[in-house]
């Protein structure tokens, strides 16, 4: 499967005429619009996606409903908006994830480069966190990198599961820092979190909001953020880039997707209201309570980031010697 995004894709979503967003078929919407998140109700997707459904329903002058359908660690959600009707009535809600796991599973049920569409980076979350028990002798990532040079693959990380971005950001940190780190997997970032805290394994890379009342309690120790700037939250915690990590970046990301086929004047009429309701003040404010920031991009930003995300995932996983199973 060809895992970059066709170009046959982009030349469509680049055709897109600019006047788009207001020509639209004179009866869309005419019923409601559901969004399939594949999380559990509560989870950061599921938060992320009702704050903006709130202006975005609105808006379209429709109601919204929500279909929470989790299991395989986002794959049953995404495949049920790949095989749904492309009629702009059922939408993805998707995370960073979703260019992952072509890596690590062989037979995915849908293909993400052909049987979805995308229609926007709703918002990207302020970075995750590198941190580690506080009983571990590593004060700084400079410190941590020497001890996992004299300790190869001693040193464990905790994931949300096979190929979540917990284990994404490590391994890029692992990859540019030269060391092995092992992972161990959870079914989620709680039980992560919760075996960091009680030094069962050394280290992880949760968001850096789930990770802060730990912090400021002295239960976890935090040495960076994965993201490219400062949290003002976390102001005294340096980026990996200035800790030593020279270049390193990894941050996580909320998108929407239909599935293919979709009018190109209903993806550009969702992506006009979604990057309207996610720079409403009210909207904001919400979003940066959750550690994020609201984006609004155009499908073909989207597409680039994804085929980005591919090629870096592509590399990772040759040098973590992965084989999709």
């Amino acid at each position: 499967m060809n895992r970059n995004i066709p170009a046959l894709v982009l030349t469509a979503l680049a055709a897109l005429p600019a006047q788009a967003a207001t020509i639209v078929a004179k009866d869309y919407p005419n019923r409601l619009i559901r969004i399939v998140v594949p999380y559990g109700a509560g989870a950061g997707p599921d938060v992320v996606g009702r704050i903006i459904a709130e202006k975005l329903g609105p808006a379209l002058g429709t109601n919204i409903v929500f279909e929470n359908r989790g299991g395989g660690g986002g794959m049953l959600g995404t495949e049920i908006v790949a095989k749904s009707a492309p009629d702009g009535y059922t939408l993805l809600l998707q995370v960073a994830a979703y260019a992952t796991y072509p890596f690590f599973f062989k037979n995915l049920p849908y293909d993400p480069a052909k049987d979805l569409i995308p229609v926007t980076l709703a918002a990207k979350n302020v970075g995750y966190v590198l941190v580690v028990n506080p009983s571990l002798p590593a004060r700084s990532v400079r410190e941590l990198v020497a001890l996992a040079k004299a300790n190869p693959a001693k040193l464990n990380y905790g994931t949300a599961g096979v190929g979540s971005v917990m284990q994404m950001a490590a391994e890029l940190f692992a990859y540019m820092s030269t060391i092995k780190l092992t992972p161990v997997h959870y079914t989620g970032v709680p039980a992560a979190l919760s075996d960091t805290i009680s030094g069962q394994i050394e280290m992880g890379f949760p968001a850096a909001p789930s990770a802060l009342p730990f912090m400021q309690a002295g239960r976890l120790r935090v040495l960076a953020i994965t993201a490219d700037r400062r949290w003002n939250k976390m102001a005294d915690t340096p980026t990996l880039s200035e800790a030593g990590v020279k270049g390193y970046k990894y941050i996580g990301w909320y998108g929407f997707w239909f599935p293919a086929g979709t009018p190109a004047e209903y993806v550009a009429r969702v992506q006009s209201e979604v990057a309207k309701a996610v720079k409403d003040a009210g909207v904001q404010r919400r979003l940066e309570e959750q550690g994020l920031e609201g984006v609004g991009s155009t499908p073909q930003e989207l597409a680039k980031i994804i085929d980005e995300e591919f090629a870096l995932n592509r590399k990772l996983t040759a040098a973590m010697g992965i084989v999709p199973q």
